[in-house]
């Protein structure tokens, strides 16, 4: 049964019993306590947890799932082992309070032994140890013998994501591969899992769990979540050794084996390489399709090491040249049936690839022989771990990742000194943030304010309103009452000014009450729900209790949303111009301008900045309709509206849709019509880390004035060159072509003036004992002294020269001597010394040429005399 059979019947059995069919979720989940999409629960998550409500009872998936990071991390067993893997395709069959353990355990039985033909007599079953109720389904409900079933502990039969979240006991179905891989054992799995090879887990999802993965309560419902990794099945469907010679995974392994010139099987050591390249082609090809970029942080760091350590191994196996875009053509040809989006992205993924393995292989070579070099120092002093120090090196100046340098120093037996390179990295990172002093506001209110009711948001509709004081904070201290030149928070019970969230900075205005007023002066959450307004009381009294008349500065908000809709058109074009992996990486939406970082792995370059400009300003032109709303989360998701990744959604939403084409979940104020933007000027691009770049623009009257200052620049270009505007650029050409023209015929009559100079020096020069002796002022800079000296010395023969020049507050000198000379112990360097000393200074040089020099440039003349002198007295006999 080949792996597309195995999808499909998996498929049709659920289809069969009522399962939606849910499509595979990307590789980035839409979850910030995850890096990588590690099971096939994990975009159901929020059903599971009661966050959403999920629109099927039942559902099942085919999920493309990653190890290499966190708890779930396989990958230094990858090509090593016969069954681990980074990335793997993950079959699930779940249940949102529906069916549980009988029909969840019966199921999987009747599609293992019936559809898939797998022998019961070589099928055992583990349980948790306390789960009698999944005893007795196994047993009394679906017939496994007794003996069958094993209980085990926490670390083998209780599954969770590896951080806080869903988890509960799980069941897990072994097949028995036979004496090739152990002997036979009454406790099957607990004592041989190379013999009994698991390949189904049922997860019976019925805890919350905290980080240390304790259960600290039940779930709102009770849960089904399996698991059964297409690998491991169609390796015992198929009755091969390893999941490497499974149909999934035998035509990457061979395509690696082509790209090296290797044949595998001939050689463990190769095989082992070919292994990890087969895996780390999918791996890498699957994360960039999906928008993962390599880089020194989070998931960005995952895929770099997975890249660096896919080339580093090909170099092992004696392939010198490119390695990754070949697998990953590779992997588009034995993948894009099943997943077509690897075939609509080859292009950019193979040029991300193609990319960080020119970068690294630049830097790997030098890596490696300082490791080598360390390593071998290391085991010379009889030393058991590599020095931190060392490994910040090799990650700081040549790009390892530390993983790779453990492995490598663990080749050679050594383990690397984990806590100093994590004190090293610390420090690193301090330095950073001490660098960047971002300070934070009104973070302390929160404490004050505890327990405040959320307040009531009125802003998208109005801009004034009247609302009561619930409470005013100093800091840490909770107030009754404000006066005049009080700087603080106030909460209302309910608001028009927009809070600062989604990159919209928040709003500001004033509040006039009774007794006093006040400028607010930021508008921010102090926690979630409630609204804190940073006043400055500006008359009288403001006390809790008091009603006021809250008014948001109309102009500051208008120009907010002429920002913010221009960064969600932004945000479309460079999507649409670049790639669907050009996504929101951070953004900043203020009155007047707007800052944008997304990601992407090269310069824009100006003919692609001004394609992106014209596009946006064509897009703000047409007058498009902008329409907020709010609806279900999963509504949101089927027409395509983009997500911020880290955000938390319940099940309902506000959707900004911007015409037809831009869809985004927004919580922040717009225009009504992409007109009312005005004018969008992108004024900067450029890198703000590894693959991440920044765009700004100007928005409305600060674009506006931006041009009028651009076009009074270029009036006065014009009038200076007495030309129309429009001529500007082509007479400015004419001027630098001009320019360069004539530096070049300056050039050349510096350089025959040189040479006749040279020439007429060479004439005059004395001969001391048959030597030749130049000794001359020429006011030059250093470095045409030097170019003379060194052209006297090339005309005479066996020669000394002596130059000297007289500049700007410094006297300079440059002494050469013939090779001849040299050998005899005469030294330049020692010739001019005296003349140094004359000058005030020191120099430095070689015996054929030095250079020297000091402030007293008044006695240039004087330390000439001294140099020759020096020099006719070292060339006397």
């Amino acid at each position: 049964m080949d792996s597309r059979a195995i999808r499909d019947s998996f498929f049709s059995f659920f289809d069969e019993r009522g399962h939606a069919r849910v499509p595979s979720s990307s590789l980035v989940p839409d979850d910030p306590t995850l890096l990588l999409t590690n099971a096939g629960m994990n975009q159901f998550k929020p059903y599971f947890l009661g966050q959403q409500t999920p629109p099927w009872d039942r559902a099942t998936t085919v999920q493309k799932c990653m190890r290499a990071g966190g708890k779930h991390n396989d990958i230094d067993e990858v090509g090593v082992s016969g069954r681990h893997l980074t990335f793997f395709e993950m079959l699930g069959n779940f249940s949102f309070g529906d069916y549980y353990k009988p029909d969840a355990c019966a199921w999987a039985w009747e599609l293992v032994t019936d559809a898939w033909g797998m022998d019961p007599a070589r099928l055992w079953v583990t349980i948790f140890e306390s789960d009698d109720e999944a005893h007795d389904v196994w047993v009394d409900g679906v017939g496994v013998r007794p003996e069958r079933v094993i209980r085990r502990g926490k670390s083998d039969n209780f599954w969770s994501m590896g951080v806080a979240g869903p988890c509960g006991p799980s069941s897990e179905i072994f097949f028995d591969l036979g004496d090739a891989y152990g002997p036979a054992s009454s406790q099957g799995p607990a004592d041989n899992e190379d013999r009994y090879f698991e390949f189904w887990n049922l997860v019976f999802m019925e805890n919350d769990c905290n980080a240390d993965i304790q259960p600290i309560g039940d779930l709102p419902q009770r849960n089904i979540d399996t698991g059964a990794g297409l690998e491991r099945l169609a390796r015992v469907l198929q009755g091969v050794p390893t999941v490497f010679d499974t149909d999934v995974l035998t035509g990457m392994v061979e395509r690696a084996a082509a790209l090296a010139g290797k044949r595998y099987g001939s050689d463990e050591r190769t095989d082992v390489g070919l292994r990890i390249l087969a895996d780390h082609g999918r791996a890498v090809t699957f994360m960039v399709a999906d928008g993962v970029l390599p880089s020194n942080e989070e998931r960005g760091y995952v895929l770099r090491r997975i890249m660096r350590r896919a080339i580093r191994h090909a170099r092992l196996i004696g392939l010198e040249t490119s390695v990754l875009p070949g697998l990953v053509d590779g992997c588009v040809e034995l993948m894009a049936d099943a997943y077509p989006e690897i075939r609509a992205k080859r292009d950019f993924v193979v040029e991300v690839a193609s990319r960080e393995e020119e970068r690294f292989s630049v830097t790997l070579k030098q890596g490696l022989a300082l490791l080598e070099q360390e390593v071998a120092k290391s085991a010379a002093a009889g030393a058991t771990s590599l020095a931190g120090d060392v490994a910040f090196r090799l990650h700081d100046t040549f790009g390892f990742p530390v993983d790779l340098t453990t492995e490598i120093a663990g080749e050679a037996g050594l383990a690397v000194d984990q806590v100093d390179f994590q004190r090293l990295m610390s420090e690193q990172r301090a330095r950073a943030r001490a660098a960047r002093s971002t300070a934070t506001t009104g973070s302390s209110a929160g404490v004050a304010l505890e327990g405040q009711d959320a307040t009531d948001f009125l802003g998208y509709e109005h801009l004034r309103c009247n609302a009561l004081v619930r409470g005013l904070a100093d800091g840490l201290r909770s107030l009754e009452v404000a006066t005049e030149g009080d700087e603080l928070d106030v909460v209302l019970d309910r608001t028009v000014f927009y809070a600062e969230g989604g990159g919209q900075v928040g709003d500001r205005g004033v509040m006039l009450g009774r007794s006093g007023s006040a400028k607010v002066i930021d508008t921010h959450r102090i926690v979630a729900g409630v609204t804190g307004h940073r006043v400055l009381v500006t008359a009288g009294e403001i006390a809790v209790g008091d009603e006021v008349e809250a008014t948001v500065d109309p102009a500051w908000r208008s120009g907010s949303e002429r920002a913010h809709t221009a960064t969600h058109i932004l945000h479309w074009v460079l999507r649409d111009r670049l790639g669907d992996h050009a996504t929101q990486a951070g953004s900043l939406v203020e009155p007047g301008r707007l800052r944008f970082d997304f990601n992407h792995f090269e310069a824009l370059g100006a003919g692609r900045i001004a394609d992106i400009s014209s596009e946006l300003q064509e897009r703000v032109l047409t007058d498009d309709s902008v329409r907020a709303y709010e609806t279900s989360f999963e509504y949101a998701k089927s027409i395509g509206a983009m997500a911020i990744f880290g955000e938390k959604y319940g099940d309902f939403v506000r959707v900004v849709e911007v015409g037809d084409y831009s869809k985004e979940l927004c919580g922040g104020t717009h225009v009504p019509h992409t007109a009312g933007i005005g004018v969008v000027v992108l004024s900067s691009e450029g890198s703000v880390g590894a693959n991440l770049r920044r765009v700004e623009a100007l928005v409305g009257r600060e674009g506006i004035g931006w041009l009028r200052r651009r076009a009074e620049v270029l009036e006065q270009a014009a009038t200076t060159l007495r030309a129309a505007p429009e001529e500007v650029a082509e007479r400015v050409e004419r001027l630098v072509a001009t320019q360069k023209d004539m530096a070049k015929r300056l050039e050349a009559i510096e350089r025959a003036s040189a040479e006749a100079d040279a020439g007429r020096l060479a004439e005059a020069a004395l001969d001391v004992d048959g030597t030749r002796l130049v000794v001359a002022r020429r006011d030059l800079e250093v470095d045409a002294l030097r170019s003379l000296a060194q052209t006297l010395k090339g005309r005479l023969g066996s020669a000394v020269v002596v130059l000297g020049a007289q500049g700007k507050g410094r006297g300079n000198l440059v002494g050469a001597v013939t090779k001849d000379l040299a050998e005899r112990g005469i030294s330049a360097r020692d010739l001019l010394a005296p003349g140094a000393a004359v000058l005030g200074g020191g120099g430095g040089g070689r015996p054929e040429l030095a250079i020297s020099g000091g402030p007293n440039a008044e006695a240039i003349e004087e330390a000439i005399q001294a140099v020759a002198s020096a020099a006719r007295a070292a060339l006397q006999p």
